[in-house]
């Protein structure tokens, strides 16, 4: 069963959610969201996840419901690394296996970064490697749309969920992924803008880390630009499946569950 916890952080409560099994036998693994999504990615993955091991995915801080840092400076992706070892703290974790998608990624580089000796094996959900023409056309996409009564905001967000959703995503599991969006409130890019502004550091802090590193590259908006991490991987492998997209974990969790123990079971 996943339960939901909320820890302190540096800028306030996160928003955990902890799934414990009777008997764990292997590390922890922590699972850190996209943007500008929340935990709630996970949910339905982590209930299969935590027969043998501590899974848990906590909000970023201004997403889900954990709170939101002041809007100066701008949060970045060292803030969203820092809290996840606020969490494991809090929780008496120790060394976790770490795992991120999309700006999770980046996030996941760097909390590895700031603490090796607590990071074990990682997993990359899209792994991307972003030319600086690339960065400036992701942020005009992902800047943020004023609020007006029309609405455009809104139009625009749902129809974007609804062109990047994978194969066997319902609509009431698009609704809940906009929904996610919407919880953001007038902070919902920051995800983006703390990721792009990480990016052109990504594949270097990537080089130097020595963790096993196993990507997972499904069919999504990132995938040709995570190819270009193979240069960057000193212990591990891109996994291409191009049979997923965006809503994998929840349109095909047992496979994706499988997968996930036989990559952080490699060494």
């Amino acid at each position: 069963m996943v339960r939901r916890h909320f820890v302190d952080g540096q800028f306030g409560q996160i928003h955990v959610r902890v799934a414990r099994p009777a008997n764990p036998t292997h590390r922890p693994l922590a699972c850190l969201h996209m943007s500008p999504k929340s935990s709630r990615i996970y949910a339905r993955f982590m209930e299969k996840m935590a027969e043998d091991r501590i899974v848990i995915a906590h909000d970023y801080p201004g997403f889900g419901e954990s709170d939101a840092p002041p809007a100066t400076p701008h949060v970045s992706v060292e803030d969203y690394a820092t809290s996840l070892w606020d969490v494991v703290d809090a929780l008496d974790l120790g060394t976790v296996d770490i795992a991120g998608y999309h700006t999770g990624a980046l996030v996941t580089a760097e909390a590895a970064r700031q603490r090796p000796a607590q990071s074990g094996n990682l997993i990359m959900i899209g792994a991307p490697v972003i030319t600086p023409d690339e960065i400036a056309h992701f942020e005009a996409t992902y800047e943020t749309i004023p609020l007006d009564p029309e609405g455009t905001r809104f139009l625009k967000m749902w129809k974007a969920v609804q062109a990047h959703a994978g194969t066997g995503m319902t609509l009431e599991m698009m609704s809940a992924s906009f929904a996610e969006n919407l919880r953001g409130g007038e902070n919902y890019e920051w995800g983006h803008r703390a990721a792009f502004a990480y990016a052109p550091r990504y594949p270097d802090i990537v080089s130097a880390l020595p963790n096993r590193i196993a990507v997972i590259n499904p069919d999504d908006d990132l995938r040709q630009q995570t190819l270009r991490i193979a240069d960057h991987l000193r212990n591990g492998e891109i996994v291409d499946h191009p049979e997923w997209s965006h809503g994998f974990l929840d349109t095909d969790t047992d496979r994706a569950v499988a997968e996930f123990r036989r990559l952080l079971s490699l060494s």
